[in-house]
């Protein structure tokens, strides 16, 4: 059977992997060359000559191949020549390690480039019709290469003591995690980003039950290899935080305690649960430092995006990395109420953990939830948008359209458990070495000048305004911004006492319309007269017809009376309001002002959404159909827009004194500025208040945003430092034990060497980068190296 044959060919070529390994090595430190033996094996009679058909980038052809007595396994013979055979025991196609190592720099660089079109590429190259057992010979053959390639990497990192638990992870970024003697502490250690991704998503390998309508066992084909990375947590580890009591947290949060306590709906089960039937992986969880490096990631098993993935995540960052890490999350001000009330909060709040909101997805939230999580207001955060991951994503989402795996024309999203996590971990670790480490003196080099020329114009400009405006000193915006937050959460919630007296001015109006009703029906039955019983005979249907309608009328008109009483005892009244009397118009305003509210929910959640919706119809990777599918929603959209701000020009002009009429072209500006809550009057004149006029606001954005310019500059001081100590340090570090180890151990010093070039390579463009910041006007940091504080083997 198919499937004890993949059993077979896996344990085989686990059996000779440590003897692979070695001659890989030894491979490698000839000089990386397919040897091409002779067709005869000489006058050895020991000599193995094997006849494989050879594929490499350019030909294809059947030569002879010799196995030597020291040789324990064909597989291991034929690495040591520089090529990995399709079959552990009795090849037939060998695969060049050139033409593999070609594909997978290929495929992590682009993986739209699947392996049956690279396979395809190869046919063209060498003359040769396709086959689709091509591909699977090429896959297995990959898989054998990604293993052995592994292993090394295994070698090495313990000959260079880096296979300490979480090794990887303590050193992942040189700007954020390479620490420095005597440095001066920043508000925040580890600024890192946090996100679910629905795009990789893996499909349950189940064939339907007899029924149709449930599902049988797995009939995905054994792989029995298991992934060694350090970015993926275990199931295991994640399903510790899988408490229904934390779960339910996301239905039953207090809005006293979070401003948009209901807003989001990114962990609710009930919205994606028909879909975890169809898929295993349901997609990932993802953290990134601020610079790009992926830190840690799970994978979303048969749910959607549910707390236990972000919990076990922030447990062990902050078990690896300790106090004063800040994380941003889209929907940060919700996840911080469920952090803390989880078991994880204390150790959360005694570390000093900050939960913050991205600055794109920030403006989606409440105004006053903006002024507590918002990058714009955060103390420490520098020019940080916590928006990493959307950037990852937009890379990583390539994943979705190729062909890794168990089926050679797949996707990750039809790829084994393990195939999929292979492609995904490989992909994160290549980017990390040779996109984000490329790109990292360029960082901060981009956000350095960022910062001096943001610093230079808020003072040209924020100087003139504090004049024309007669603003004395810099201290009155954040005593503005304390005012704003004490006035929104002031509205945040109704007085218990006013919510009732609104309901009994509604009962008092449905009250006084079902009297008029009653009266109306009662004066109908009077005015018939009830002598004249031909008449009643004559149209009986009618009658009872009205009989039944003023019988409706009656019960109404005691139901709501009942109401009323009972209104009436809560209240403490003794006589009922009328319209005439002070308190039913007071209750009137304030049900004028609820509606207006309500009308601007309404308007508000409508124009973000659409804006959501234009973004994503304008990013690249979206399909045809979908992008038709958005444009039908923006149409309805469009109209929905309008009918809500009908009904909220119509609520604006019910209220005493009138509020100001909104138009189309000015409710899309104030989806951005978050605004909204400024409209939000009830108990008191906030137009009167000077930092709500147009000319404080902007002097507050001009402020806000020349001190985090400020606290970037102090941030970059101190991760230029770290960057440039890291590139020396590292660089005598691999140095030294290439050269210990090179007398007696040289394919494992030659390693050594490649691995040191992974970064080396791009030392001389890092260095330019960092003398280009050097010339910057304004720049007040160094770049003399310093003493790392990190002392462990390994470290540095």
């Amino acid at each position: 059977m198919r499937r004890d044959r993949i059993l077979q060919r896996t344990e085989a070529f686990r059996c000779q992997l440590d003897a692979m390994t070695s001659a890989y090595l030894q491979w490698c430190a000839g000089g990386k060359q397919t040897r091409r033996p002779e067709v005869d094996g000489g006058d050895d009679p020991t000599t193995r000559m094997l006849q494989l058909i050879v594929v490499d980038v350019f030909s294809a052809e059947k030569i002879g191949f010799a196995t030597k007595p020291y040789d324990n396994f064909v597989a291991s013979a034929l690495v040591r020549q520089g090529v990995i055979p399709c079959s552990p025991i009795t090849p037939t196609v060998i695969i060049t390690i050139r033409a593999l190592e070609l594909y997978r720099v290929l495929y992590y660089c682009n993986p739209h480039f699947s392996i049956q079109a690279y396979v395809k590429t190869l046919c063209d190259l060498h003359g040769y019709e396709f086959r689709r057992y091509l591909s699977s010979q090429f896959s297995i053959t990959f898989d054998v290469y990604l293993q052995l390639t592994a292993s090394v990497d295994s070698l090495v990192d313990k000959v260079l003591h880096h296979d300490s638990p979480n090794w990887h992870l303590k050193h992942c970024c040189p700007a954020c995690t390479y620490t420095l003697e005597g440095e001066q502490p920043l508000r925040f250690s580890i600024l890192y980003a946090l996100d679910g991704n629905d795009s990789l998503k893996c499909i349950q390998h189940k064939l339907l039950s007899k029924d149709g309508e449930g599902q049988s066992a797995s009939i995905e084909l054994p792989m029995c290899q298991v992934l060694t990375c350090d970015r993926y947590l275990s199931c295991k580890f994640v399903d510790q935080y899988a408490s229904q009591d934390v779960v339910s947290m996301v239905r039953n949060e207090d809005s006293e305690v979070n401003p948009c306590a209901g807003r989001w709906k990114n962990m609710d089960d009930q919205k994606t649960k028909k879909t975890w039937g169809v898929y295993d992986e349901t997609g990932i969880v993802l953290a990134v430092c601020r610079h790009g490096f992926s830190l840690l990631m799970v994978d979303m098993v048969q749910s959607g995006e549910l707390a236990k993935y972000p919990l076990a995540i922030i447990s062990k960052l902050l078990e690896v990395f300790g106090k004063d890490l800040g994380g941003g999350y889209d929907i940060g001000c919700q996840f911080k109420t469920m952090l803390d009330q989880s078991p994880l909060g204390p150790l959360a709040h005694s570390l000093n953990h900050t939960c913050l909101v991205g600055a794109f997805h920030g403006h989606a939230h409440r105004c006053l939830c903006q002024l507590d999580h918002l990058t714009t207001y955060t103390k420490g955060l520098g020019l940080e948008d916590l928006e990493t991951c959307e950037r990852t994503f937009s890379k990583s989402n390539a994943l979705y359209h190729t062909g890794v795996i168990q089926s050679p024309t797949s996707t990750v999203r039809y790829a084994s458990a393990f195939h999929q996590k292979q492609a995904i971990s490989g992909y994160f670790k290549h980017n990390d070495d040779y996109e984000v480490y490329t790109n990292l003196s360029k960082f901060l080099y981009d956000n350095y000048k960022q910062a001096l020329d943001t610093i230079r114009e808020c003072e040209a400009t924020l100087t003139g305004l504090m004049k024309e405006q007669n603003v004395p000193n810099e201290q009155v915006f954040e005593k503005w911004l304390v005012e704003e937050k004490a006035y929104l959460e002031q509205l945040s919630h109704e007085p218990p006492e006013e919510m009732l007296q609104m309901e009994y001015w509604e009962q008092l109006v449905k009250l006084t319309a079902s009297k008029h009703d009653l009266d109306a029906s009662r004066d109908a039955w009077a005015a018939f007269p009830a002598e004249n019983t031909q008449l009643y005979a004559s149209d009986a249907t009618m009658m009872k017809k009205k009989e039944a309608l003023r019988r409706h009328v009656l019960e109404n008109y005691e139901k709501d009376l009942v109401c009323v009483q009972e209104l009436e005892r809560k209240l403490n009244i003794d006589i009922r309001w009328k319209p005439e009397d002070a308190e039913w118009q007071h209750a009137g305003r304030l049900v004028a002002n609820r509606e207006y509210q309500r009308a601007l929910d309404r308007l508000e959640g409508l124009v973000v959404a659409r804006i959501f919706e234009l973004s994503k119809m304008n990013r690249a990777s979206t399909g045809y159909k979908l992008r038709k599918h958005i444009a039908k929603a923006l149409q309805a959209r469009s109209s929905a827009i309008r009918a809500a701000l009908d009904r909220y020009n119509t609520a604006a002009r019910a209220m005493n004194p009138p509020r100001c009429q909104l138009h189309w072209d000015e409710v899309v500006e104030y989806a951005f500025l978050s605004e909204f809550d400024l409209l939000r009057d009830s108990r008191q004149d906030v137009s009167q208040q000077p930092w709500t006029t147009p000319a404080a606001r902007l002097m507050m954005d001009w402020y806000f945003k020349k001190c985090r310019a400020l606290e970037e500059v102090q941030c970059l001081n101190i991760e230029i430092r770290h960057f440039i100590t890291y590139i020396q340090d590292e660089d005598r570090y691999l140095h030294r034990c290439e050269e210990q180890l090179r007398a007696t151990h040289g394919p494992l010093a030659h390693q050594i060497s490649i691995r040191r070039n992974v970064h080396g390579c791009f030392d001389t463009l890092h260095l330019k980068h960092l003398y280009n910041i050097s010339q910057l006007r304004g720049f007040n940091g160094t770049l003399a190296p310093s003493i790392s504080a990190l002392k462990a083997t390994g470290d540095s």
